[in-house]
């Protein structure tokens, strides 16, 4: 095992994660659409689309340049009374959903993601569009990633069963898998397109139905698939979708979902703070399952053994990948005292070669942030990190008038107590840590109300089998980072949620156990 581990560390590929080193061996990323342009801004439900009941709208708003894309329904409470009850019915003994062979939902799973890959670029254009991410990471992370997610979990659709146990006394003795429900999904900003195929595969393969509440900043991809579905042939009523805006709006519809009678589970994806409320609102319903991946404040781990050039990039990508706008993202991170300062000097220079600018132009690694209050946050915690005495290597500023652009940054000499090694940032800022020993490495390394994910770069299989089993992180991930798969489980420890996305760990949340048991006759002697 150590050798396989140790070849797959030398491999060139393994410079990048590998959905981007295995999409970019393959042909030349077609060009985008620039001039695209959104199909639907509506309300979705029973495969047909509709004006908020209060005919309110709201903008969202391209956040390369701050102007409205287009005007999009508002939905609130009505809506997902309308949508919750759709979802209900197509969920009912007798619907064509619930009388579907098991092999026919994952015929339509199939068919959907053949249609997102017909209209990838078109998704990954609007993704760009509307969210700000570069195109060229939309077209072979996001869409590429929703695609293999759909089609791994249509595979399941017909092997999902239960056990037969056997039992004391003349009885027979199984259980039986089956769907929760109707599934309310909230998904957030930062990957619009995959965090919807994140809580659409494991729902629909199961057998549920879905109302799901998209972003009010990134509505259109989760919009425009919803089509998609519809022209897949999954039946109406079965996936409904709500935009909301916030904030006056968002967290009044996320308590609607979390507390309504006929929702049965409940998905959620964004920060620690709103998921607190969505989890009380739901305790305060019908005790329906719920499951949430929040925030995180991940350690990655640089060992004075690691290929220094190799960790420096992983690294970097670890943190500036989406702008910084990933849960998971190495935050912190641990440079042994024998590397630091090589280490330190390397990362800067790297940082001073990231290239910011329109998502569009291929030459760019780093689009804008997602809206202006978060840029404006973002640009907060870095003038408290330079108050609170790090050291500000590089960046630190805005970039750009127009848009929402922020220089790739890079703090040394922090320390533990300060607010950017304990806060989730969500943006471009890199915060550089020393440690001399390993004992005082997984002190520190734990010491985080979060636990979303870890890294660890070395040579040494022994200390990275050791940093992998003492590290609390629901993924650590050993020489790489933000490597996924459609087939592993991802989700945290302590205040970074609960439940587990992707792989068969998910369908687990989204169905119910049933033990039924039968009595035998037995034939008098």
């Amino acid at each position: 095992m150590l050798h396989v581990i140790k070849k797959a560390y030398r491999r060139p590929a393994a410079l990048v994660s590998r959905y981007l080193a295995t999409t970019s061996a393959q042909n030349q990323i077609p060009n985008p659409k620039t001039d695209v342009q959104p199909h639907y801004n509506k309300i979705f439900i029973n495969n047909e689309w509709h004006d908020a009941v209060s005919g309110k709208t709201f903008p969202t708003i391209n956040p390369s340049t701050g102007e409205k894309i287009c005007d999009v329904a508002e939905g609130d409470k009505a809506d997902v009374d309308k949508a919750v009850k759709a979802a209900r019915e197509a969920f009912k003994l007798g619907s064509p959903w619930r009388r579907m062979d098991a092999s026919k939902r994952g015929y339509l799973m199939n068919k959907l993601a053949d249609l997102i890959e017909r209209d990838s670029v078109y998704l990954a254009s609007l993704e760009t569009l509307d969210n700000g991410k570069p195109y060229n990471i939309a077209y072979i992370a996001d869409v590429n990633l929703t695609i293999k997610c759909l089609r791994y979990y249509a595979g399941w659709t017909d092997k999902i069963h239960g056990k037969v146990i056997p039992v004391d006394g003349d009885h027979m003795c199984w259980t039986r898998h089956e769907p929760i429900g109707v599934c309310g999904q909230i998904i957030p900003w930062n990957f619009p397109l995959l965090m919807q195929a994140w809580k659409l595969g494991p729902a629909l393969a199961t057998g549920n139905t879905v109302v799901m509440k998209t972003a009010e900043q990134t509505p259109l991809t989760a919009l425009h698939v919803a089509q998609l579905a519809a022209e897949a042939g999954v039946p109406p009523r079965v996936i409904n979708i709500v935009p909301g805006y916030g904030p006056t709006v968002a967290l009044p519809m996320l308590e609607t979902i979390a507390e309504h009678m006929d929702v049965d589970k409940l998905a959620f994806t964004g920060s620690t703070e709103v998921g607190h409320l969505v989890s009380a609102a739901a305790a305060k319903s019908n005790l329906k399952r719920v499951t949430l991946e929040m925030g995180g404040k991940s350690p990655n781990i640089i060992l004075a053994d690691a290929d220094l050039d190799y960790a420096v990039e992983q690294s970097h990508f670890a943190l500036f990948f989406n702008m910084g706008q990933c849960c998971c993202a190495g935050t912190r991170t641990f440079v042994e005292g024998k590397i630091y300062d090589e280490f330190v000097k390397r990362s800067v220079a790297r940082a001073k070669k990231r290239t910011v600018g329109n998502p569009f132009d291929a030459k760019n690694e780093q689009g804008p942030q997602i809206d202006k209050e978060q840029h404006d946050k973002i640009l907060k915690y870095i003038d408290l990190g330079k108050k609170e005495g790090a050291k500000l290597l590089t960046g630190g500023g805005r970039c750009g008038s127009k848009g929402f652009f922020i220089e790739p940054t890079v703090f040394g000499d922090v320390t533990d107590g300060m607010t950017i090694a304990k806060e989730e940032i969500f943006g471009p800022v890199q915060q550089l840590m020393r440690f001399d020993t390993m004992d005082e490495l997984y002190e520190r390394a734990n010491n985080t109300m979060y636990g979303l994910a870890a890294a660890v770069f070395t040579k040494d299989m022994d200390k990275a089998m050791m940093v992998a089993q003492n590290v609390r992180a629901g993924t650590v991930w050993i020489n790489m980072y933000n490597n996924f798969d459609a087939a592993a489980p991802f989700g945290g420890y302590k205040m970074s949620g609960n439940g587990r996305e992707k792989g068969e760990y998910a369908l687990e949340e989204y169905t119910e156990v049933k033990c039924v048991m039968m009595k035998i006759p037995q034939k008098n002697s």
